[in-house]
């Protein structure tokens, strides 16, 4: 097999490490199972940024390797794929293959969208349209799935003004990005940032505390990228004159009506839609785990008499490698704690550092991340643990620091490749304009540093004042 010079460099930095490590003598303080975490997590982590290997296989060897060396128990490692949050996710996947079937998200966006007059209309009312499918889809690339549709149909109303085509291209992934944070199921990454903090802190978010912190966050980024993206690739001239979006237009690329009366499914599968969402948000009051919740309309939304799709269709569009990779990950996390590993990496940091300059780094660390691991889950995987683990010596809050590391790591928006959705609308089918990557750097040239800012306000001003302090000792 021959290597890139980069894949070189990197498998060369691991190597180094792990050789670094096996020294007798060297990181003084350092035991043998925390060696061994080290050295495989140094091997890991170079695999994610620089083989041309899957994610999840490179997780599972991890994990695998951490249970044939006796840091982790086999009960451990198989434990984390029946954890709560997985089951969470299974089940949020199986109610979005019913929303999907019956075309509720179609009509809730032609419903927004036709209603624009304006340009500046319509890229409002497009990001609040996808804000709002954070609710019904659970990952990214299946919103950008779900949306590629829409953004075909925008795009034939709009033949004859190529930038403003261009701009949408480019808004419909960087909004889907930055709005996942608005709830838990909304990226894998959250999950595995929820499990890093149940381990190691005893804290637990559910998906209501999740809504009250990551929404308000989601809707002012995603509305101020989209100003963001309107600026940066549109002119004066391409902003001026009416827009005017049909149904007939929409329904071109739409396989179920986007307007007229709801069909009995679609009436079904939106009633139940409404009541999980609303249990979930009610979590507080009635005690159900929200995974219950999820599995209870998964089984109404499969079943023979009320629901909309098949169970077997349902499972089959669960992402099962993402899951085993969350749950290789999350056993990873816990090796790295349990064996004093990220003790250890983060024993050397400077004493008294303002728990603002700590946010700041984590924050500035976790947006250029994506330039390196261009996995988001694998961000989390990575920074969280020794987050979380540095944030108790600094005496910032775990729970601030690890929410902060996760929102910043959500930005990845510099090339094509760095995210699922960015690489779907760059190349849409049909011969449709998109964004050029000049367009896409000169875009994160603006978002990084105001995404990395509004991250930081939320930690610093906003979130204490919704129950996470920044420090640790002003906890309840």
């Amino acid at each position: 097999m021959n290597l890139s010079l980069r894949q070189t460099v990197w498998l060369c930095l691991a190597l180094s490490a792990c050789a670094v490590l096996a020294v007798p003598g060297t990181a003084p303080g350092l035991g043998g199972e925390a060696r061994l975490t080290l050295a495989v997590f140094a091997l890991a982590t170079c695999a994610w940024i620089a083989a041309p290997v899957d994610d999840t296989y490179i997780a599972l060897g991890a994990g695998l390797a951490l249970t044939v060396t006796g840091v982790l128990s086999a009960d451990t490692l198989f434990a984390t794929l029946g954890d709560a949050t997985v089951w969470l996710l299974i089940c949020a996947f199986v109610l979005a293959a019913a929303v999907t079937r019956t075309g509720l998200a179609g009509r809730a966006a032609a419903f927004l969208v036709t209603g624009a007059r304006s340009v500046r209309q319509l890229v409002h009312l497009t990001t609040a349209a996808l804000v709002v499918t954070a609710f019904a889809v659970p990952a990214t690339s299946g919103r950008a799935a779900l949306a590629l549709p829409v953004f075909l149909a925008l795009a034939r109303t709009l033949a004859d003004r190529r930038r403003l085509v261009v701009m949408l291209a480019l808004l419909f992934p960087t909004v889907i990005l930055l709005s996942a944070v608005a709830t838990l199921i909304g990226a894998g990454a959250h999950l595995i940032t929820v499990g890093v903090l149940l381990e190691q802190t005893g804290e637990s978010i559910g998906f209501a505390r999740w809504l009250v912190l990551g929404l308000p966050l989601a809707v002012v980024s995603s509305h101020l990228a989209a100003e963001a993206v309107l600026l940066t690739t549109t002119r004066r001239e391409d902003r001026r004159g009416p827009v005017k979006i049909t149904l007939d237009a929409l329904q071109e690329h739409s396989a179920t009506p986007v307007s007229g009366p709801l069909s009995p499914p679609e009436q079904r599968c939106l009633l139940l839609l409404c009541t999980v969402v609303v249990l979930w948000c009610a979590e507080p009051l009635h005690g159900v785990s929200p995974a219950v919740v999820a599995l209870i309309g998964a089984v109404v939304a499969s079943s023979p008499a009320l629901g909309t799709v098949r169970m077997k269709d349902g499972l089959r569009s669960v992402p099962w490698p993402m899951l085993l990779f969350m749950a290789a990950t999350t056993a990873m996390g816990v090796a790295l704690v349990d064996s004093g590993a990220a003790g250890w990496l983060v024993g050397g940091m400077p004493g008294g550092v303002p728990p603002w300059a700590f946010l700041a780094v984590v924050v500035a660390v976790s947006t250029a991340a994506h330039l390196v691991l261009q996995s988001r889950s694998a961000r989390s995987s990575v920074l969280v643990p020794l987050v979380v683990a540095a944030a108790a010596g600094a005496g910032v809050n775990p729970v601030a620091a690890a929410l902060a590391s996760t929102a910043a790591a959500g930005f990845c928006h510099t090339l094509p490749a760095s995210a699922k959705p960015v690489a779907l609308f760059a190349e849409p089918p049909d011969g449709v304009p998109t964004f050029a990557p000049r367009d896409l750097l000169r875009l994160s040239a603006v978002l990084a540093p105001l995404s990395a800012a509004l991250v930081l306000l939320f930690a610093l001003a906003v979130w204490p004042l919704l129950g996470v302090p920044v420090l640790l000792e002003s906890q309840p």
